[in-house]
């Protein structure tokens, strides 16, 4: 058994660094993809951790393959195809906020079969986690969806985050249906406030929070960046202002928060369901922590915090 899967992109985010001698924008290579970044936070903080996708057959590809592995992580599940490139996301930097633009016409994520995915590794999961970015086209649509399903026949808690990308789908009434139809497959759902209207219809985070609710989900968690973060449970709302930080590079901290939440649930030893709302609030506080230590440096993966670091920032 692992304790957690996660299914999704594995790409490259070149993330803007700074000017060469010739005036021309320097960008460093760094590996991510959401999905990714929250299986290499859980494999960091101590879970066993699986993840299941598909990169190229290049430079890129053989990379993040390196990068997983070394971070913990098994990679039994992610295809290597010399038919498409790797996804890459190129990245500035706006002070520490992000843009993006994708280099994915189609990238290998978007490409990954029913036929390429070990649903094996999605049977063994206790909590499996997907985001939306492989709902953007086929087959990988098919594909992200079965493995859910499967996990979720097995008795895994499923795990999802949006993470909303307009450029990445035809149009928004697309993704409006697709980003809410896989909700539904969801009993921990992390969305960040600029995504609450997108999935919900409702612009307040409380309101969307209770909509996801009633829609089935067991946990809704919503993030405010340098405003913290909310999690809305059948019991209640627990609000948890973030944790101080000098923020330089924002990426992969909503992963970050995840991945760690994540942890908590799984070391509890407890099912989500036997958790109250102070527990529920004091894992959203480990959270926060942990997502402003990644904001501190550049890039996702190589800014992710231990365990011992961490629990030094909780004690302050």
């Amino acid at each position: 058994m692992y304790d957690l899967v996660a299914m999704g992109e594995a790409l490259i985010d070149f993330t803007y660094h700074s000017k060469s001698d010739g005036g021309n924008a320097l960008f460093e290579q760094n590996p991510g993809g959401a999905p990714a970044n929250v299986a290499v936070m859980a494999a960091g903080l101590g879970l066993d951790v699986a993840f299941i996708g598909k990169v190229g057959a290049d430079m890129h590809g053989d990379f993040l393959r390196d990068v997983l592995s070394g971070k913990g992580v098994d990679v039994k599940g992610l295809v290597s195809a010399d038919d498409v490139f790797t996804t890459l996301a190129f990245v500035s930097l706006d002070g520490a906020e992000r843009k993006f633009s994708f280099a994915r016409k189609p990238g290998a994520d978007m490409t990954i079969s029913e036929g390429e995915v070990d649903f094996d590794i999605a049977r063994a999961a206790k909590i499996f986690h997907f985001g939306s970015l492989t709902l953007t086209n086929e087959p990988a649509r098919t594909a992200t969806v079965r493995a859910a399903r499967v996990a979720r026949t097995e008795g895994a808690l499923i795990s999802y985050d949006p993470n909303y990308r307009e450029a990445l789908w035809h149009d928004t009434d697309e993704a409006v249906l697709r980003i809410r139809g896989a909700a539904q497959l969801a009993d921990i759902i992390k969305i960040s406030d600029e995504e609450t209207e997108l999935l919900t219809g409702h612009a307040d985070a409380e309101l969307a929070a209770k909509h996801l609710l009633e829609q089935g989900a067991l946990c809704v968690l919503v993030t405010f960046g340098a405003d913290g973060a909310l999690a809305a449970t059948a019991e209640g709302i627990v609000k948890k202002p973030a944790a101080p930080c000098n923020a330089v590079d924002t990426t992969g901290a909503g992963d970050v928060f995840l991945g760690s939440f994540l942890y908590r649930i799984s070391k509890s030893g407890k099912s989500l369901a036997q958790h109250n709302l102070q527990e529920i609030g004091d894992y959203v506080e480990f959270a926060n922590a942990a997502a402003a230590l990644c904001c501190e440096k550049r890039g996702a993966m190589p800014a992710m915090p231990d365990l011992a670091a961490v629990e030094r920032a909780l004690k302050g």
